[in-house]
C-alpha cells in the first residue's frame, strides 16, 4: 500500500512510502537534504516498520524537536495502525 505523509517541523515537505506488509518497498522524500535522503532511502528499503521505529524515532536535527528520520518513524507507525 502506498502512503503520503506531511511531516512536521523539518525540512521535508512530505514523505512518500510503499509497505508490504509492515516491510518497506519504496521510498521517497519530496524537500530536504536531497543526498542524504536518497541514500537513506535505499539503505532503509526491505526493513520493516518495527526496525525504522527501534532505530530512529525520537532523533532530533540541530535544535529542531524532530529530524526526518523521526518523522519518517512516526510515519511508518501511523500507516501500520491504518492497515
Amino acid at each position: 500500500m502506498t502512503y503520503r505523509y506531511k511531516p512536521q517541523g523539518v525540512c521535508p515537505q512530505e514523505i512518500d512510502f510503499e509497505l508490504e506488509g509492515d516491510t518497506i518497498i519504496d521510498l521517497s522524500f519530496v524537500g530536504g537534504c536531497s543526498g542524504n535522503l536518497k541514500a537513506l532511502s535505499i539503505m532503509i528499503k526491505g526493513k520493516t516498520v518495527d526496525e525504522i521505529s527501534n532505530l530512529f524515532k525520537g532523533h532530533t536535527c540541530g535544535k529542531k524537536t524532530s529530524s526526518c528520520m523521526d518523522q519518517l518513524a512516526i510515519a511508518l507507525e501511523e500507516a501500520q495502525k491504518t492497515a
